[in-house]
């Protein structure tokens, strides 16, 4: 099935059973891979949330996800995820919304109204911004703090010694609750090797703020990799929703 804009006709009832079909049958084969991952790593599949990344794909999706008993869903783009999360907001289901893409200050605030986590908080003026922004909206965001495996800036994040700096800044600001950690594995670098200082990561964030306790980490192509370093949280898109089309900008 292709990705469609939330602007297009809803599905037929045909169309709309063929597409829930096909997601049980992919949700199915991820949670396998979960369950496998965690075996091998001598965890408890419990430990492990699955978070729905629906980026390009239509609040139809997520509705019918969230049939088949997921909670937990991210984007990355705010100009998609807000109406996306408007959408979804009447259908009675339990969604738990991620923001999992960087984040511009200037859009802090319309975040705030729906994200329940933030993953890509790396920078103190962003901290103040959501910050604000939790409070005019009277919510509590739960923020991870965003590390670079590779210290390339291009890809967002801080330095692993910097997130203590980062975490501190969160625990002072009221409407704001340090989580964690997040991570992208950099392209080129084994999953297993780039992974490996997040459990040290979230140990200092936790130093901090001793109720922090997750790791973000893992997509479609290395979430095995990722439960092996701890990850208490896999961001998949792909593997669950299939292949995308590339965004029209």
């Amino acid at each position: 099935m292709s990705p469609t804009s939330s602007s297009e006709p809803g599905p037929s009832a045909a169309h709309r059973a063929a597409r829930r079909a096909e997601l049980a049958r992919n949700l199915a084969g991820v949670r396998a891979r979960i369950d496998a991952a965690c075996a091998a790593a001598g965890r408890d599949a419990g430990e492990v949330t699955l978070i729905a990344v629906t980026k390009t794909w239509p609040a139809t999706d997520v509705m019918l996800l969230g049939e088949l008993g997921v909670t937990d869903f991210g984007e990355n783009r705010d100009q998609e995820a807000a109406p996306k999360a408007a959408a979804c907001a009447g259908a009675g289901l339990p969604i738990r919304w991620h923001f999992v893409g960087q984040l511009q200050t200037n859009k802090a605030a319309s975040v705030a109204r729906y994200a329940d986590v933030v993953h890509s908080v790396d920078r103190l003026r962003l901290v103040r911004a959501l910050g604000a922004a939790a409070r005019a909206a009277g919510r509590e965001l739960t923020c991870l703090v965003q590390v670079s495996l590779d210290g390339d800036p291009a890809r967002g994040g801080v330095l692993p010694g910097a997130a203590p700096q980062i975490a501190e800044a969160l625990a002072a600001e009221p409407g704001l609750l340090p989580g964690g950690v997040m991570a992208v594995a950099p392209l080129g670098m084994p999953a297993a090797k780039a992974f490996a200082p997040l459990r040290a990561c979230l140990a200092a964030v936790r130093a901090v703020s001793p109720g922090a306790s997750i790791i973000s980490a893992g997509m479609s192509g290395d979430l095995e990799a990722a439960i092996e370093a701890g990850a208490t949280h896999v961001r998949i898109g792909t593997a669950l929703l299939g292949a995308r089309r590339p965004l029209v900008r």
